[in-house]
């Protein structure tokens, strides 16, 4: 069997791409840390008291210093976005947060997803959905997180 220079050269490339990719096939994918599970845990909080409209578990989940930014471009602090958001003249019959992503740097995490709702308005009963992307910013306070900004974008 003769061996040329391009023979070789193509085997030498394979041999590193085999093992790659048998190391990606061995290898278990990372495992979110302590922080990023903790986020996550507030977040899907979060969600829960927005459909409740429960004001205590909102204001435990808060900065006293939250910026509460709506896709309007309306802006609110942590005592009129809960009102606001309890207030009885809509409820959320659902509310998903899909793809999710959270990225911890340091003391604050950076969550972003797509934000699917439908609302019912009390006055009339219209029903009125929403698609949005979100994007939360929580600070850890001590051992807990919360939210200190939010902001969302009307898709």
């Amino acid at each position: 069997m003769t061996i040329n220079r391009r023979d070789l050269a193509l085997s030498t490339l394979a041999v590193p791409a085999l093992a790659v990719s048998a190391l990606a096939l061995s290898t278990p994918a990372l495992a979110a840390s302590a922080d990023e599970e903790a986020v996550a845990k507030q977040v899907e909080a979060f969600r829960l008291a927005q459909i409740a409209a429960d004001p205590k578990a909102l204001g435990a989940l808060c900065w006293d210093d939250l910026s509460y930014s709506h896709s309007n471009g309306k802006v609110e602090d942590k005592a009129t976005f809960i009102t606001n958001a309890t207030d009885g003249k809509s409820k959320f019959l659902s509310i998903a947060y899909q793809d999710p992503t959270i990225k911890v740097v340091g003391p604050t995490a950076i969550v972003r997803f797509h934000w699917v709702a439908e609302q019912e308005m009390a006055a009339d009963g219209k029903k009125v959905p929403t698609n949005l992307h979100i994007l939360m910013n929580w600070q850890k306070q001590g051992d807990a997180w919360k939210l200190l900004s939010r902001a969302a974008t009307k898709l």
